[in-house]
């Protein structure tokens, strides 16, 4: 999968997308850039790099649509994105397993209390998947240690 291959790269912002934009949005970005970058519509006498360029241009606009219009993988990269922001926040304060934290029926999310007071909280569809999570008051992150 895509995703794997290069986790680094910002896929909102190749299609100039703010990651907030629904995917509705994200198709019309994609689609405006697509036609702009196409090999063929390119002029016959444009330069032979400016021409790999843009051919480099249209294969990343493609597979930023690859991930953000799925919504699995797009899911799967926004998570990757988060953890990947709290990594650049701090380190991590402690590690958990998910059988220590709360369950709360009403929101359907795990909590733990942390030590400033406020909570760390992940919903039951990312607690699977998510890894560090942070707290909602203070800039402390937790990792969640699954199953092996």
């Amino acid at each position: 999968m895509a995703l794997e291959q290069t986790p680094k790269k910002d896929w909102y912002s190749i299609l100039g997308a703010d990651p907030s934009a629904n995917v509705s949005d994200l198709k019309q970005k994609y689609q405006k850039l697509i036609l702009l970058y196409h090999p063929d519509k390119q002029s016959a006498d444009v330069p032979a790099g400016t021409m790999e360029e843009c051919m480099q241009k249209f294969i990343e606009i493609d597979q930023a649509w690859k991930i953000l219009g799925n919504e699995e993988t797009k899911k799967k990269y926004d998570l990757q994105r988060h953890e990947d922001e709290l990594r650049n926040v701090g380190p991590v304060d402690a590690q958990v397993r998910l059988e220590e934290m709360s369950w709360n029926q009403g929101d359907e999310s795990f909590s733990l209390s942390c030590r400033c007071g406020g909570k760390y909280i992940v919903c039951k569809d990312e607690a699977q998947e998510a890894t560090l999570i942070s707290c909602d008051t203070c800039s402390l992150i937790v990792e969640l240690l699954h199953q092996s």
